[in-house]
């Protein structure tokens, strides 16, 4: 059974790159937004409007992935709601979300918001280069494998 990838749509800087790689290799996309998008026309590629509620796409997406998915999203803690489901969860730069980093991954998150509300300067990300999304392409290539092989 081919693996299905979820894309927490509504900020993700691959959605071009996911639907190249679904296209190429037979896997169903499912995009997951607050709003409505243009998304191709392609019988295996969704596109679910969820409310304007800020959980409402997480909660979506949570409560479906499970093994055999492959989620999308640069959200740490859907990240880990969807590892203790059994995903595979990668960010838009390529880097997996894994059991052994979420706990980090979440005190730094928890650490850097309560920075930025006691008033502390905290610098955003950094941009995203042509070599995340390479990165990323070899992620999602390498994640369809390995449910594919399983």
């Amino acid at each position: 059974m081919l693996p299905r990838i979820f894309v927490d749509a509504d900020a993700c800087p691959v959605k071009d790159e996911v639907y190249r790689v679904a296209a190429r290799t037979g896997v169903s996309v499912v995009l997951v937004a607050n709003a409505y998008m243009r998304v191709p026309r392609e019988e295996s590629v969704e596109l679910v409007v969820v409310p304007a509620d800020p959980d409402a796409a997480d909660d979506y997406i949570a409560e479906r992935a499970g093994a055999g998915s492959i989620v999308i999203t640069a959200d740490i803690p859907l990240a880990d709601r969807c590892l203790k489901a059994g995903a595979i969860v990668l960010a838009p730069n390529g880097k997996p979300f894994t059991e052994a980093s979420i706990g980090s991954q979440m005190a730094t998150r928890s650490l850097m918001q309560d920075l930025r509300s006691g008033g502390d300067i905290v610098g955003g990300p950094p941009p995203f280069t042509k070599q995340n999304r390479s990165s990323f392409l070899q992620a999602l290539d390498a994640a369809i494998v390995r449910l594919a092989r399983s």
